[in-house]
């Protein structure tokens, strides 16, 4: 034990001795453990952000959305044309589909209506949408200021809305939204709720419900059908778009997780039948691309580990050329010990301990700075937009979430002391095998 002791001891002596070279030798170590620990930690970051945006669909949620078959696309024709194309989901697929499916947790149907929203001088195209008080639930949407659709509202054919927390800035900057008035097409509803911001906005779940819910208006389904119908008319680049869907959506919510897949493969079949090809309807099963978006993150940390293991390997390799210099460097040194008495082990273990302790430290100083770098992306990306110069080359909704995990600091310490160790071994057999006499003479 003592001559462990006394092997460190003079391992980190000869260190001290020589500084730059020791912060040298360890620096590729240093920067591949840094790297390790920030590249996983952004992948972690950006795959639980993705994991949690597809989350909130709903792991249960199977989403049918109505959508414009490429011929109805093709035959849009040139400018200022103008007639009404049917497509999309029907009552009586909903009516349908709520008897295949009587075990479902809920069923719960969008309309999309009118085709613009106003509030004084501002206009949007309209995302306002006819549904039920379940929609709530089934989206996971909270909210923040007032209420949501009730069933009275749905009994009565309430003139209300609950709007998106984006709707709220855009039409709303300097007025409470609540018990205001907002119109969609020419008719006028009364805000009653403002939704809380959703984490779909401008990311991956935002373009998988094929939306941004934070733009939604959301009015009782009863009313929508009474004071719009089925028919929307848009007007886009001087063309008008009038269609006729009567059901925009449909949120179908499993027993559970194990039933999902089921019920989606049940869900498509019935629809095929009714929609041959399922050219005007698009199916979205959050859960399947949960399990896709978990695959896809292994995936990832499998090519982060690889890259980690080239970058320790270039460090050990930079270790070991700074200790091949060291022996040749230290000739005299080793022949004096050897003829005051110090064995070929004790010759291998001052290097391997020199090599052990320099790797290590390495790996220490690699893991703070890993550390801080992903806490300081995570603290500064945000910020870039903000920035004189260059702000305008961010997007202003621009992110870096980080998340360090265990795995990654604990791996990249062993590994690169691990690193330093096998890359000693060479230098310190090489050191070992010198013939004491002829070192001794070594100028």
């Amino acid at each position: 034990m003592q001559f462990m002791v006394d092997m460190v001891k003079l391992g980190l002596g000869n260190l001290r001795r020589h500084k730059m070279r020791a912060v040298l030798t360890a620096l590729g170590i240093i920067l591949g453990v840094a790297a390790v620990i920030t590249s996983s930690s952004v992948s972690e970051g950006k795959t639980r952000q993705a994991l949690s945006q597809i989350e909130r669909l709903g792991a249960r949620n199977i989403i049918v959305r109505s959508q414009k078959p490429p011929e109805s696309q093709q035959a849009q024709g040139g400018q200022g044309r103008s007639w009404v194309s049917k497509y999309g989901l029907t009552r009586e697929d909903v009516r349908i589909i709520e008897e295949n499916f009587p075990d479902a947790e809920g069923i719960v149907p969008l309309k999309a209506v009118g085709g613009q929203i106003l509030k004084g001088d501002r206009r949007k195209t309209s995302q306002a949408f006819g549904t039920t008080p379940e929609f709530a639930t089934v989206a996971n949407v909270r909210v923040a200021r007032g209420r949501y659709l009730t069933q009275g509202d749905m009994e009565e054919r309430a003139p209300v809305a609950v709007i998106g927390a984006e709707v709220a800035k855009e039409m709303f900057p300097f007025e409470d939204p609540l018990g205001s008035t907002l119109q969609i097409d020419a008719k006028i509803v009364t805000v009653v709720g403002v939704l809380a911001p959703v984490g779909l906005s401008a990311g991956a779940g935002a373009g998988l419900v094929g939306r941004d819910l934070n733009l939604d208006v959301q009015i009782p389904l009863s009313t929508a059908r009474a004071i719009f119908g089925d028919l929307i008319m848009r007007r886009e680049s001087g063309s008008f778009q009038n269609s006729e869907v009567q059901v925009s959506e449909l949120y179908l919510v499993a027993p559970s997780r194990d039933e999902v897949l089921r019920y989606a493969e049940l869900l498509k079949r019935i629809l095929d039948v009714r929609h041959p090809g399922l050219k005007d309807l698009g199916v979205i099963v959050p859960y399947e691309l949960l399990e896709s978006a978990r695959r896809e993150a292994l995936t990832g940390k499998v090519v982060g580990a690889v890259i980690a293991g080239i970058a320790l390997l270039v460090g050990g390799i930079g270790i070991m050329n700074i200790m091949l210099a060291s022996v040749t460097e230290r000739t005299r040194e080793i022949g004096i010990r050897r003829a005051l008495g110090a064995t070929r082990r004790h010759i291998i273990w001052q290097f391997l301990i020199e090599t052990g302790v320099l790797s290590t430290l390495g790996g220490i100083i690699g893991v703070g700075l890993g550390l801080g770098l992903s806490a300081l992306f995570e603290f500064v990306v945000p910020r870039l937009p903000a920035l004189p110069l260059v702000g305008g080359f961010f997007n202003a909704n621009v992110s870096m979430p980080t998340q360090v995990t265990a795995w990654s600091v604990g791996v990249s310490f062993v590994v690169a002391a691990l690193t330093g160790l096998l890359f000693g071994i060479y230098p310190a057999m090489k050191a070992a095998s010198q013939d004491p006499i002829v070192a001794l003479r070594h100028d």
